[in-house]
């Protein structure tokens, strides 16, 4: 969709540059997606020229421009299995063509917000923190307290996303993923994702089936029942994602189902 409200172009774009009128612009998939008529100008984040990923000793820093296609071909850093064991279910989740995979964005799949993200459950699952810069300086933010619902997140005027660090201690262990739709090629409308610590214990990310990314967390492997009833303790009734693609009931039966399918695959 053209923007017709757009008059100038800054690339490359850093923090600071920002006013009242002015958008992020990286892939452009979600920018472009919907009119935009307040928009008057754009910032240029994909000229920057960030590195897309970048391994480091305390784990993996993932720049918010990095492309989808660039994110699913990464085949560094084998030693860290749960971030290899994720990746690839959620980068088909997109359920895109190879022209979204090229341009589509890590950091632009996070600021859109929307319930259905991968990378919002990617990055969620694997602890993920938001390096956010802005006017006022840098603050880092996690991933499940970055989006706080449907199309809504913690940005605040002029902020951008710069990248996302993934720590190494979550980066290993054994991992599960569901995910489940109305269709076969339809909108997520529950994305799970599961994995054991080093330690022992147990994390389980819900996405999609709810507005906003819920995470549970056990010292050891809970039992079934325990699990059910740390979801329905932990996720409000109306934090269940309704629209189109699912209805909230329905939503919550799939999570309730993944979520014991997922602890009975790593407790094996």
């Amino acid at each position: 969709m053209d923007l017709h409200t757009v008059t100038e172009v800054v690339s490359p774009a850093r923090a600071g540059q920002w006013r009242p009128g002015d958008a992020w612009l990286a892939g452009g998939t979600a920018l472009f997606g919907e009119p935009r008529p307040g928009v008057v100008r754009l910032l240029d984040l994909a000229a920057a020229g960030w590195p897309p990923i970048t391994v480091r000793d305390d784990g993996l820093e993932i720049a918010a421009t990095c492309t989808v296609a660039e994110l699913s071909r990464f085949g560094g850093a084998q030693r860290f299995t749960a971030f290899h064991g994720l990746t690839t279910g959620c980068c088909q989740a997109f359920l895109a063509s190879f022209k979204i995979w090229n341009v589509a964005t890590v950091g632009g799949n996070l600021c859109a917000a929307l319930p259905a993200g991968p990378m919002i459950a990617l990055t969620a699952a694997l602890d993920g923190q938001c390096l956010l810069l802005g006017p006022d300086g840098e603050r880092r933010v996690p991933v499940t307290a970055f989006v706080t619902g449907d199309g809504r997140t913690v940005l605040r005027d002029g902020e951008l996303l710069r990248s996302v660090t993934l720590p190494a201690g979550s980066l290993t262990g054994p991992t599960a993923y569901r995910q489940g739709s109305l269709f076969t090629h339809g909108r997520s409308a529950a994305l799970l994702a599961g994995r054991r610590t080093p330690a022992g214990g147990f994390v389980l990310t819900v996405t999609a089936a709810t507005v906003r990314p819920y995470q549970l967390r056990f010292p050891a492997m809970p039992s079934e029942q325990d699990l059910v009833d740390g979801i329905g303790d932990l996720i409000p009734d109306d934090a269940w994602t309704d629209d189109v693609h699912g209805l909230p009931a329905w939503r919550r039966h799939l999570t309730v189902r993944f979520a014991r399918e997922i602890r009975a695959e790593l407790a094996a």
